[in-house]
């Protein structure tokens, strides 16, 4: 009797359905560069759990992503910076495959989410990189924490602040206007996520109008696209309350500690210089503004071996 109960339960081990690996992985379980050197890991922070990338070996660079992408936005780059460097690539509190929401989404408060995690993981000195409005976060964590960043990397952001303040900031593109409203974003994009951010990212290409082409081929590809939105879908209130957050955002730039950690500020063809003007009243020591060349908006996309490039030699400085 014993041998027929085990024979039926190995029967039905055998016929049961494998687990369904979590939705996170599923963009890298494929993957033999990042099964080679990285993983995926949770940190809970302050009432939030944080989802993290990490691999490589040497000092430590945190990414940080802005809208509308994740972790993943920083992929192109990370396997060459893992080469040197030991990297986290930092799902933003409700975004991403992070859980819970933000008390609030204001840089300088996501700032300190961050280095809530950076405590945690025993990273003493991290250098520091943000893309777009993880730009912002990243320049609040070096203001706040100086001695705990070793450099900042600012890719591509205008710095509300002393030089644009939130009403004139709202004017540089329609999608700022436009995130910022209370609701209305919601209720026009509502299930429609994928397509919402198919059309969106190729208007900020190279080639796109916001940099006066007319191309709609986008640099991102299907299953990229496919990925962010899979994670949008569910935190689409949290993604535009960066935007909401605007107004704060200046009034903490404006109290906010000059940055005296190195800094490199990379942008869009043609505009370093404009970025530079604006991040210059409270970063005192940017040592490098660069265009990246063929790059629109999504630097790391159109150009990763510049953008690489870049950054190794900033970080090894």
């Amino acid at each position: 009797m014993k041998r027929l109960v085990l024979a039926l339960l190995l029967f039905l081990t055998a016929c049961a359905p494998a687990p369904e690996a979590p939705a996170h992985t599923a963009i890298t379980r494929d993957d033999p560069e990042f099964q080679k050197s990285f993983q995926h890991e949770f940190a809970d922070v302050d009432g939030v759990r944080m989802h993290y990338v990490t691999g490589g070996s040497g000092s430590p660079v945190v990414l940080l992503h802005g809208w509308p992408q994740t972790w993943y936005g920083w992929w192109p780059i990370m396997p060459e910076l893992a080469r040197h460097h030991t990297v986290y690539a930092v799902d933003l509190p409700g975004l991403g495959d992070s859980t819970g929401a933000a008390r609030s989404y204001d840089k300088a408060t996501l700032a300190r989410y961050v280095h809530g995690l950076t405590t945690k993981l025993g990273l003493e000195k991290p250098a520091v990189v943000g893309h777009d409005l993880g730009a912002a976060v990243a320049f609040q964590y070096a203001s706040q924490f100086p001695a705990g960043t070793a450099k900042l990397g600012y890719l591509d952001l205008p710095l509300p602040g002393p030089a644009i303040d939130a009403r004139t900031y709202r004017t540089l593109s329609w999608h700022i206007a436009f995130h910022s409203q209370r609701e209305v974003p919601e209720a026009v994009v509502h299930d429609d996520v994928r397509e919402y951010l198919a059309l969106f990212y190729p208007q900020v290409s190279y080639q796109g109008t916001a940099f006066g082409g007319t191309s709609a081929k986008s640099p991102f590809t299907g299953a990229e696209i496919d990925e962010y939105a899979r994670t949008y879908r569910t935190a689409l209130t949290n993604g535009f309350e960066l935007y909401r957050a605007l107004d704060q955002d200046v009034r903490d730039t404006e109290a906010a500690r000059p940055v005296q950690a190195p800094t490199l500020v990379l942008a869009a063809e043609g505009q370093a210089e404009a970025i530079r003007g604006t991040a210059a009243p409270r970063m005192t020591n940017i040592v490098r503004a660069a265009d990246v060349p063929r790059a629109g908006h999504w630097l790391v996309e159109e150009n990763p071996e510049f953008v690489t490039a870049e950054l190794l030699r900033f970080l090894s400085s």
